[in-house]
């Protein structure tokens, strides 16, 4: 857990970075409505997982969903570093300019997402905690919904 924790952490201090580089350079920022739901249920995620695993007790690791949870982070390596100072937990645009295209972007249009939905599953599997799993599941599926809805517009612009 503390893994998981710190793991977010360092993430937030890069997309902190980063939007400091992006507002320096004329970003207008997107979504500032949902935001503070989507921290507030990725923060309830990780107090989910705790709680649920203290309730059920020790249940055992699934080591191989545990190794895919490490390739994920991997992949989100090379999603971060393909888009550089672009990529944020917000959402901003830079006017004039485009979307990334290279890279992972080539072929997928939201590839963090989907690493963020398969991380939502696979961390509280990883240990059979399937509440968490199942609602933290639907609460993440619905807001990518109205998120990537707001990206998709700000890209477009």
């Amino acid at each position: 857990m503390c893994f998981l924790i710190s793991q977010r952490m360092f993430e937030l201090y890069i997309a902190k970075r980063n939007g400091k580089w992006l507002l320096q350079n004329g970003a207008i920022e997107y979504g500032r409505e949902h935001y503070p739901y989507m921290v507030t249920m990725h923060t309830l995620f990780i107090f989910a997982l705790i709680a649920e695993y203290l309730w059920r007790g020790e249940s055992g690791t699934n080591y191989i969903l545990l190794s895919f949870f490490f390739i994920l982070i991997g992949i989100k390596a090379i999603v971060v570093s393909t888009l550089g100072h672009y990529w944020n937990t917000r959402i901003y645009r830079v006017p004039g300019t485009r979307p990334v295209a290279t890279g992972i972007y080539k072929y997928v249009k939201h590839p963090n997402y989907i690493i963020v939905i398969i991380e939502i599953a696979i961390i509280p599997l990883t240990f059979h905690l399937y509440y968490t799993a199942l609602i933290f599941t639907v609460l993440n599926a619905a807001m990518l919904y109205v998120r990537i809805g707001v990206e998709n517009k700000a890209l477009a612009e």
